[in-house]
């Protein structure tokens, strides 16, 4: 038997060592890359979301990079339809493909596809989007603390799109957003193989720690600047971003302004871990020790040369 074509994810949290693996990877198997990253599409943004370098993107075609602007409304059902349409063309030429990403619903939505949302009324959704605009972050973090846990505990809580969502489907269905991920996965044409990174924490912090200093350092003040007038966007109510606003505004240092983002990146980190730990076919490995390991799991199933195995 043939098996049809293959999709390694690499997953895990922010700052683990994802994206130069996805790059050993597609290399070495001569594929391309689709990202699963939920700041890494917009054009604008560059510095405060960590994207490969411009030698990196010519070195490997990579999809979901540069892809849309932060004045566009990107969503997980966009996602999915997008990544999709990418692995169908890169299986036209290649038995494997890599995805790569931290953004947890979104490579859940491709592997598996979306479950049935209920409709939300129009009436909530103004009342949301308005409470929002008015009172800010503070107040979409408190009221999902409050009515909904699950979502709170376990869910993006530092992307206020997503925030709002889960809250208008709160309000009108009694019930988490999160509760509606739980259908039967859909059927794909291809396999995949789900590779998570995790590091012993103290050296997840320092690896954070380090490249929000090295954000700093290569100019992250001057791009969140740069962006005032899109301040209000969605895309930049993001971790990174927001706080160099507050800076910038001289509600607080900068000092207090990188202490902030690493604060809560290492938040953001430890709540990616939550969802995919909750993934039995992750199989997870230590990147910086565990090489060997990660390609045996890859070439048992797709054979030494990245080529289809046959049974």
């Amino acid at each position: 038997m043939t098996l049809p074509n293959t999709c390694i994810v690499i997953c895990g949290p922010t700052a683990v060592g994802k994206t130069s693996w996805s790059l050993r990877l597609a290399m070495n198997y001569g594929t391309e890359i689709i990202s699963a990253d939920s700041r890494q599409c917009y054009r604008e943004l560059n510095i405060g979301v960590a994207k490969p370098s411009s030698e990196d993107l010519q070195l490997v075609k990579h999809y979901f990079i540069n892809s849309h602007s932060i004045q566009q409304d990107v969503n997980v059902s966009l996602f999915e339809n997008y990544a999709l349409e990418a692995s169908e063309q890169i299986f036209s030429t290649h038995p494997m493909a890599i995805m790569v990403g931290g953004t947890g619903l979104y490579i859940k939505a491709f592997c598996e596809g979306l479950d049935a949302l209920p409709e939300v009324d129009i009436q909530i959704r103004e009342k949301v989007r308005n409470a929002y605009m008015n009172l800010g972050m503070d107040w979409l973090r408190e009221t999902l603390k409050k009515e909904d846990t699950l979502f709170f505990d376990e869910g993006e809580m530092m992307n206020p799109q997503r925030m709002m969502r889960a809250l208008e489907v709160k309000w009108t269905s009694g019930k988490s957003i999160l509760e509606f991920h739980s259908g039967l996965p859909k059927s794909r044409p291809f396999h995949t193989i789900k590779i998570g990174f995790e590091l012993p924490m103290e050296h997840l912090y320092q690896n954070i720690s380090n490249r929000v200093d090295s954000m700093i350092a290569g100019g992250l003040v001057e791009e969140v600047e740069s962006l005032q007038k899109y301040r209000e966007l969605n895309a930049l109510q993001t971790v990174g971003y927001k706080e160099i606003f507050k800076y910038l505004d001289g509600a607080i240092s900068l000092d207090q302004a990188i202490g902030e983002i690493k604060k809560n990146t290492r938040q953001y980190a430890r709540r990616q871990l939550t969802w995919f730990r909750k993934d039995p076919s992750i199989n997870w490995f230590n990147p910086n020790v565990e090489m060997d390991k990660i390609l045996h799991v890859i070439e048992d199933r797709m054979g030494t040369t990245g080529k289809e195995q046959q049974y």
